[in-house]
């Protein structure tokens, strides 16, 4: 398990397999999920990812042997079960770890679903609304002493500006958890590396996004 608080990993899968999908835009690195699960949870414990992407979180419970139950507005493979992550079909009280690594703007195309929160800006306040549901949701089925971990990016457009998704969903986990800790993971993006977008930063005195946020916090 990682020992500090700057994460950095080689690749986006551990092993010779592959957890999730690689090619599913914004996958979450599975060293990220597997490091949060050895450290809150035990064997036969309940996590609950309630926007899977492509299941990374399932593959790492079954290495791990947890129980996992992951949901998506569209899911992406037989395993992930159709629901909304503002009101999921989970017992309250039940839940050791509830792992999310929501969208931070509507870059990305995750759905045609209208209730997707993909579709909102993250510098419209209605974003932070439905996140703020989003986390009212995981306290409701946690169990005391439940661990909440949500991995997250702030959001930078040239002509609006920066959008501080991290500070202002943190508030929000505030306002009715613990806060344990906070980690920085490196980011690997491809573009990252790319000439014209540095250029880009250079000319226009912006920063690239060298890194998500691992929110980590107790209920």
């Amino acid at each position: 398990m990682q020992p500090t608080t700057l994460w950095d990993y080689p690749s986006q899968h551990y092993g010779e397999g592959m957890q999730g999908d690689q090619k599913y835009v914004g996958a979450t690195p599975s060293y990220v999920i597997w490091n949060v699960i050895q450290r809150y949870t035990r064997e036969g414990d309940l996590v609950v990812d309630p926007m899977c992407g492509s299941g990374t979180t399932l593959d790492v419970c079954k290495d791990t042997q947890r129980i996992g139950r992951g949901f998506d507005l569209k899911p992406y493979r037989s395993d992930i079960e159709a629901a909304d992550a503002r009101k999921l079909p989970v017992p309250a009280g039940s839940v050791r770890l509830w792992f999310v690594d929501p969208p931070y703007g509507d870059h990305i195309d995750y759905s045609e679903d209208p209730r997707c929160i993909g579709k909102l800006s993250a510098y419209d306040p209605v974003y932070y609304r439905e996140m703020g549901k989003v986390i009212r949701e995981a306290h409701r089925v946690l169990a005391p002493g439940g661990t909440l971990a949500l991995y997250v990016c702030d959001y930078f457009e040239k002509k609006k500006g920066f959008a501080p998704v991290g500070a202002q969903l943190l508030a929000a986990i505030a306002e009715s958890f613990e806060i344990l800790d906070v980690v920085s993971v490196v980011r690997h993006n491809k573009s990252l590396d790319m000439g014209n977008y540095r250029r880009a930063a250079e000319e226009g005195n912006f920063f690239l996004r060298g890194f998500n946020y691992l929110f980590l916090a107790r209920k």
